[in-house]
C-alpha cells in the first residue's frame, strides 16, 4: 500500500510544463524526475517501468517489431489493475497498430491477416485496406492526417501529429487524477512526449542548419575548396 501523503508530496513536487511544442525541453531533467520517483512503492515503480518500456516512443520508429510490442502489451494488461492506465495502454497500442498499418500499406504490403495487431480495429483495418483512413475517420479522426503526412514524406510532421494526439489523450485522463499513482504515470508519460519532441526538434534544427549552410556555400565555391584542403 502506498502512503497517500507521500504521493501528494510527490505530485506537488513535479513542475508543470509549458504547452507542447512551445517548451524547448522537459520541465525537469530525467535525473531529477527519477529522484522524485524514488517515493514510489516497489510495486508501483515496477509497474511504471513496464508501462514506460512498452510505450517508449522508439517503438514508433519504422523498424520496430509490432508483434513483440503486442505480446508485451498483453502481458502488461494481464497484471494491470488500474482502469485509467489500462485505457491509456489500449489507446496508445491502438494508435501504434494503426500507424503500423499506414507504414505497411505505404511500403506496398497487402492487407495483413486478422489478429495481426492490437485492439478492436485490426479486422476493420484489414477489410478496408484501400481506404485512406481504413474507414476509421469517425473512430480515429487523427488517422487521415497521419496518412497524408506519411505519403507526403514528412516524418517530423508525422511525429509532431502523433505526439499531439497522444498528449491530448493523456490530458483527458489527467483531469480525473490528481494525487494518486495514475497521476504520476500520466505525468511521466507526458514528460516522455516533451523529451521525444525536444530531441526530434533539435535533430531537425541541426539538419536544417546543415542544409542552409550547404546552400550558402554553393555561392562561394572557393570556400568549399578551402574546407576540403583543411
Amino acid at each position: 500500500m502506498s502512503d497517500p501523503d507521500a504521493y501528494v508530496a510527490l505530485v506537488s513536487s513535479l513542475p508543470s510544463s509549458e504547452r507542447l511544442f512551445v517548451a524547448k525541453r522537459p520541465p525537469l531533467s530525467r535525473l531529477r524526475l527519477d529522484r522524485r520517483l524514488s517515493a514510489l512503492t516497489e510495486t508501483h515503480a515496477r509497474t511504471l517501468a513496464r508501462i514506460e518500456h512498452l510505450l517508449s516512443w522508439s517503438a514508433y520508429d519504422p523498424g520496430s517489431d509490432l508483434g513483440t510490442l503486442v505480446g508485451r502489451a498483453k502481458e502488461l494488461m494481464a497484471d494491470l489493475p488500474y482502469r485509467t492506465l489500462r485505457r491509456i495502454v489500449d489507446e496508445r497500442m491502438e494508435l501504434r497498430t494503426a500507424v503500423a498499418a499506414l507504414r505497411m500499406r505505404h511500403g506496398g504490403a497487402k492487407p495483413p491477416e486478422t489478429d495481426w495487431g492490437y485492439g478492436v480495429w485490426t479486422s476493420q483495418i484489414a477489410a478496408n485496406w484501400g481506404e485512406p483512413a481504413f474507414g476509421l475517420e469517425r473512430s480515429l479522426p487523427w488517422l487521415r492526417q497521419a496518412g497524408q503526412l506519411l505519403e507526403r514524406g514528412d516524418p517530423l510532421g508525422l511525429q509532431r501529429h502523433l505526439l499531439d494526439v497522444t498528449f491530448r489523450q493523456l490530458q483527458r485522463h489527467a483531469g480525473r487524477h490528481h494525487f494518486d499513482f495514475e497521476a504520476v504515470v500520466i505525468y511521466v508519460l507526458k514528460w516522455n512526449i516533451f523529451d521525444r519532441w525536444a530531441k526530434a526538434d533539435s535533430v531537425a534544427a541541426a539538419q536544417r542548419f546543415t542544409e542552409l549552410s550547404e546552400d550558402a556555400l554553393k555561392n562561394f565555391p572557393h570556400l568549399q575548396a578551402e574546407g576540403a584542403t583543411a
